[in-house]
């Protein structure tokens, strides 16, 4: 993985504007084909440094995907999911804005633009072993992807995947033994997707949303320590799916759920910070824009970066419509550039700007990401 030694590098989180019917997964081959070239050579117009496909193959969800990856599932009803997902503190005090939000179709996009996905979403029963069968959709988005790169360098490409812990929820167990023996039949199972992707010479970013919004809907109940060993169990399954997966391959996104909501029970970066950095990875991507989290750079003076990792902080966010001021951009890299290094540091966004902005908003936000590093580069001596 490079790293920022000759000017501080940008990447992004993984969802970018598409045409509707990839996000909606119904896009014919040679449309997708199109729609990749397009996404990619428009990161690449923006000044990106590390992209990818914008998620287009995937229908441009971060986990659904998987889905039809993975076999030993049967899919009912999103009941459970469903539950969880309206269990949180946050969705209990702020209910008013959460059952509007929703019924405007506006929780992660403003102008309600992008397709709603919560169709998708279904709770999965296992009932037969667990075993990886997308091979055939992986190699067609890796091949997708490379096709769409021209010289860009496959090395300066990512694909995303899903990690355990988020794959686990919505689904519930009726085969294994224990909940920790079927947490490592998926990690099994997605341990082929990380190393096709990690064989084929690209980047792995593992997405993690999950570890650690479920905190204010089963953490706090269970009370920090207990919650905090929960996450570490499941970090130990991916690091097991990754065991043959090269470090510098690999990016882990940490991210607190990202829709337009108040998120004011979110668990604080301080608590999960020990967790991120067991991740067997490289880089770490998180949310350090956004009015919630973005005083949290000052951690970073008291928790020592362990040495040859990289921090991508998101330094302009999805959750506004607002277009960050190339300067503020600036700002916020120089932030973590002069406590951990310059060198060290790689310009990002909180999460995926495809279904959370507006294509307008997204490809501007984008470009000023790219603006605020080279401001960055100059300012750090570069």
């Amino acid at each position: 993985m490079r790293r920022s030694t000759n000017k501080i590098l940008t990447t992004h989180v993984g969802a970018l504007p598409g045409p509707l019917d990839t996000w909606e997964g119904v896009a014919g081959e040679s449309a997708l084909r199109a729609a990749v070239h397009d996404v990619v050579a428009a990161q690449l117009d923006a000044g990106t440094d590390v992209v990818n496909e914008g998620e287009l193959t995937k229908g441009g969800n971060w986990v659904t995907f998987i889905n039809s990856r993975l076999s030993g599932f049967e899919g009912v009803p999103a009941e459970g999911t469903i539950a969880l997902l309206r269990s949180s503190e946050d969705w209990k005090e702020f209910d008013d804005f959460y059952a509007k939000a929703m019924a405007g179709g506006t929780l992660f996009e403003q102008t309600a633009s992008a397709p709603v996905q919560t169709s998708r979403i279904r709770d999965w029963i296992c009932r037969e072993p667990v075993t990886y069968t997308g091979q055939a959709s992986l190699e067609r988005e890796i091949g997708l992807l490379k096709a769409a790169l021209g010289s860009h360098s496959a090395a300066d490409a990512f694909l995303t995947s899903t990690a355990p812990a988020s794959v686990e929820v919505g689904r519930r167990n009726e085969y294994y033994k224990s909940d920790e023996e079927f947490l490592y039949a998926l990690a099994g199972a997605l341990r082929v997707e990380y190393e096709t992707i990690a064989n084929a010479g690209l980047l792995v970013q593992i997405d993690d949303a999950w570890l650690p919004a479920l905190w204010d809907r089963i953490g706090v109940k269970m009370g920090l320590e207990a919650y905090q060993r929960y996450c570490m169990v499941r970090v130990e399954a991916l690091n097991h799916a990754l065991e043959n997966v090269p470090e510098e391959q690999v990016r882990y996104h940490l991210c607190w759920g990202s829709w337009h909501g108040p998120h004011a029970h979110d668990i604080p970066m301080a608590d999960m910070v020990d967790i991120m950095l067991a991740v067997k990875a490289q880089a770490y991507l998180f949310e350090a824009a956004n009015a919630r989290h973005e005083h949290e750079y000052t951690l970073w003076e008291r928790v020592k970066l362990p040495k040859g990792k990289i921090l991508a902080p998101g330094v302009v966010s999805h959750a506004t419509a607002l277009i960050e001021h190339p300067e503020l951009v600036s700002q916020r890299i120089q932030r973590f550039a002069r406590i951990v290094g310059r060198e060290n540091v790689m310009a990002s966004t909180d999460c995926g700007l495809g279904l959370r902005c507006h294509p307008q908003i997204a490809w501007a936000k984008l470009r000023a990401l790219s603006e605020g590093a080279a401001l960055a580069s100059h300012a750090l001596g570069y």
